[in-house]
């Protein structure tokens, strides 16, 4: 019997998950890049790591960051030189918590998002966040600039605050949520790449919510919350499958 895959730590969710070549050649099947295989692209292309440093951050052997990695150029070839459409999806990962003792080093993504967002919570509190405009649901997760937290316990809210996001946009968004706890996220429209991010993290997605935030806390707990499940953005950062 084979051993089941470990799952590979990832430190970054992928802020665009579709690209397509601008010819319209007619339709041809995608490649699919897994969100494991993107990473290995990441560390070892763009930030520069050896195989060996990037098997320590994605905690697996370096043979399987090997062979990921050779996987993933291949799939990068086949949609360079075909011409065919490249999607990131699926894959055996998690998302790192800030606590990888093996990318604590200066300018470390997850480490700035995990210092700047963390906040603990009482045992048994449900975290529900809203992204926040004086008082109203703001209606677009990626341009979100505030959020307010509110603490449920029993059914009831017992505090609640505002935290700003800091600047950071899109995909950050999602990974700040996870930062701070959230086991809940109400909104109004989203991005296709920033609900994948929220379901990696574990967060519950409540889109297309309109109206003051507080009211829909409560008409959450109570159980007549209206939402719909297809929310999306229909703005520009929508645009290219961004994660916001």
């Amino acid at each position: 019997m084979p051993r089941p895959t470990k799952c590979r730590m990832i430190c970054r969710f992928p802020q665009t998950l579709e690209f397509a070549p601008t010819r319209d050649e007619g339709e041809k099947e995608p490649v699919i890049l897994t969100v494991d295989e993107y990473e290995t692209i990441r560390l070892i292309d763009r930030e520069g790591l050896s195989q060996e440093q990037c098997s320590q951050r994605m905690q697996v052997a370096r043979t399987t960051a090997q062979k990921i990695y050779d996987t993933a150029r291949r799939k990068l070839a086949d949609a360079l030189v075909d011409g065919r459409p490249l999607k990131i999806e699926g894959g055996e990962y998690r998302l790192c918590n800030g606590t990888n003792r093996f990318c604590r080093s200066e300018g470390c993504y997850r480490q700035e998002i995990w210092r700047t967002f963390q906040r603990t919570k009482e045992a048994g509190v449900t975290r529900i966040a809203v992204p926040w405009d004086h008082g109203l649901i703001f209606q677009h997760f990626g341009r979100t600039e505030q959020f307010r937290l509110y603490d449920v316990k029993a059914g009831k809210i017992i505090s609640s605050e505002a935290v700003g996001t800091d600047g950071h946009g899109h995909g950050a968004l999602a990974e700040a949520l996870y930062a701070l706890q959230a086991d809940i996220l109400i909104c109004g429209g989203i991005g296709t790449g920033a609900q994948a991010a929220l379901a990696s993290a574990g967060i519950r997605l409540y889109g297309g919510v309109t109206g003051e935030a507080d009211a829909a806390v409560e008409n959450l707990l109570a159980g007549v919350l209206e939402y719909d499940p297809e929310a999306h953005c229909s703005g520009p950062e929508s645009r290219g499958q961004q994660t916001g």
